[in-house]
C-alpha cells in the first residue's frame, strides 16, 4: 500500500532539489535501514520501503510532474512502490546503481551466494488487430526459456557423481581482501559463490553441467481493452527460474497493435475518410459509416464541404485505465468520378451553364481529333503556298 506522507520529508530534500541530491539522500536513508544493519527490526525495513517509494516518484521526472501539481492523486492508477517479491530484489535493483559491482560485499559477503539469485526475466512480444485492442483478447502466445534439468534435478552432476571443493576459495564461495584498513568480502570468480566445481567427467549428459534445458511453453494472456503498439503486459514468475530457492522471474510482453485498412488510431479516437458525391454534398443524404460495432446510419447536411468532419461520441478507443471512451472522426470528402454515362454528362453541362461556370468542351474520340489536325494542318499549308503577287 503506497504511503500517504509527504515524498521530499520521507528523503529529507527540499522541493526543488535536484536529481544529485534526491539520489544521495536516498542512498544515506538506504544504508542506514539496510536489514544487514538492522535485523529483526520491522521498523528498519518500513523505513527503507518508504524510502525506495519516495525515490521511485522523485527520480522520474514524469512522475514527479505529476506529484508536484496534484500530490498522490496524481500518482492514481501507477506502479509507484517498485514491483519486486521481496526486500531483497529492493535492494539490489537500486543500490546497485549507487555502489557498482560488489555493492553487496559492504554488508558482509556476497548476499546473491548465500540467498540465491532471482531468476532472470524475459521478453516477448504478440500482435493483435484493432477490433482486439478494442474489445480486449485472451492470446496463446508461445516463449522460450530455461528450465531445470530434470535428470539431475538443476544440480549439473551426474547422477552418481558428486562435485569437488572449489580449489580457488577452498570451497567458502568467497574471497577476502584487504584494502588498506577495510576487509572487503566478494564471490568467488571461480565457482560463483557455490563452494564446489563440477568435474567435466561428472557433467550432467542432458545439460552438460549448466543444470538448465531451453525448453518451449505456451501462455495464455490476457489483454485488456484499449491497449495501443508499445503496452508492456507484466506477467509474473512467468521468467527463468532463480538459484538456491531464489524466485522465478517474470514475463514482459510487448503488445502491437496491426495498421487497420479503414481506420487511423489517435490515441482513444479513431479517425475514418468517407466519400460522398456532389449530389449527396449538396442536397444532403443518409450515408453507411463503418465502426468497430458495425455499420451506423450518419446524415450529411446539405452544402457539407469537402474535409467537414463528423463525431461520433464514444465509438473510438476504450480508456485502459477505465475513463471515457474515445471518439470516432468521420472526415467526407467529395469523390470525383473518373468516367460518367452520357446522360450524367449531359446534366452536369446543364448545371454548369446554369451556374454560367467555364467548362471543358465535349471530348472527341481519337479519330475525331485526328481528322480535325490534319484538316487545319493542310488548311493552313494553303494558305501559305498562295503569296500574293506584288506586281499588281
Amino acid at each position: 500500500m503506497p504511503t500517504e506522507r509527504d515524498y521530499y520529508e520521507i528523503l529529507g530534500v527540499p522541493r526543488d532539489a535536484d536529481q544529485e541530491t534526491i539520489k544521495r539522500a536516498f542512498r544515506k536513508l538506504a544504508l542506514k535501514y539496510h536489514p544487514d544493519r538492522n535485523p529483526d527490526d520491522p521498523d528498519a525495513e518500513r523505513k527503507f520501503r518508504e524510502a525506495a517509494e519516495a525515490y521511485e516518484v522523485l527520480s522520474n521526472p514524469e512522475k514527479r510532474a505529476l506529484y508536484d501539481r496534484y500530490g498522490h492523486a496524481g500518482l492514481q492508477g501507477q506502479q509507484v512502490a517498485p514491483d519486486f517479491s521481496s526486500m531483497e530484489d529492493i535492494f539490489d535493483h537500486l543500490l546497485r546503481d549507487f555502489l557498482g559491482p560488489g555493492w553487496d560485499s559492504f554488508f558482509g559477503g556476497s548476499r546473491a551466494a548465500r540467498r540465491g539469485q532471482r531468476g532472470r526475466d524475459l521478453r516477448t512480444e504478440v500482435v493483435i488487430s484493432l477490433e482486439e485492442a478494442a474489445r480486449g483478447v485472451t492470446k496463446l502466445i508461445e516463449i522460450q526459456r530455461r528450465e531445470w534439468c530434470t535428470r539431475c534435478r538443476g544440480s549439473g552432476v551426474e547422477p552418481g557423481r558428486r562435485p569437488v571443493a572449489c580449489a580457488y576459495c577452498g570451497g567458502a564461495g568467497e574471497v577476502v581482501r584487504m584494502s588498506g584498513m577495510f576487509r572487503v568480502v566478494t564471490t568467488c570468480p571461480a565457482c560463483h559463490g557455490q563452494g564446489t566445481v563440477i568435474p567435466e567427467a561428472a557433467r550432467c549428459s542432458e545439460c552438460d553441467g549448466a543444470g538448465r534445458v531451453r525448453v518451449r511453453r505456451r501462455l495464455e494472456i490476457v489483454i485488456p481493452p484499449g491497449v495501443d503498439t508499445g503496452t508492456q503486459l507484466h506477467i509474473p514468475a512467468e521468467g527463468e527460474p532463480g538459484s538456491n530457492g531464489a524466485t522465478r522471474g517474470d514475463l514482459y510482453c510487448t503488445v502491437v497493435v496491426r495498421d487497420h485498412p479503414l481506420f487511423q488510431r489517435h490515441g482513444r479516437d479513431l479517425l475514418i475518410e468517407v466519400p460522398i458525391s456532389y449530389p449527396q454534398a449538396v442536397l444532403g443524404a443518409e450515408i453507411e459509416v463503418p465502426t468497430l460495432e458495425g455499420p451506423e446510419r450518419v446524415r450529411i447536411e446539405p452544402g457539407t464541404q469537402s474535409g467537414s468532419v463528423i463525431v461520433l461520441r464514444g465509438r473510438g478507443m476504450p480508456d485502459p485505465r477505465g475513463g471515457r471512451r474515445g471518439d470516432l472522426i468521420v472526415r467526407v470528402f467529395i469523390e470525383v468520378p473518373k468516367k460518367v454515362t452520357a446522360r450524367e454528362e449531359e446534366l452536369l453541362r446543364e448545371l454548369a451553364a446554369l451556374e454560367q461556370r467555364d467548362v471543358l468542351p465535349q471530348r472527341k474520340s481519337f479519330l475525331e481529333r485526328l481528322k480535325d489536325y490534319f484538316a487545319a494542318h493542310f488548311s493552313e499549308t494553303s494558305s501559305e503556298g498562295q503569296k500574293p503577287d506584288k506586281s499588281s
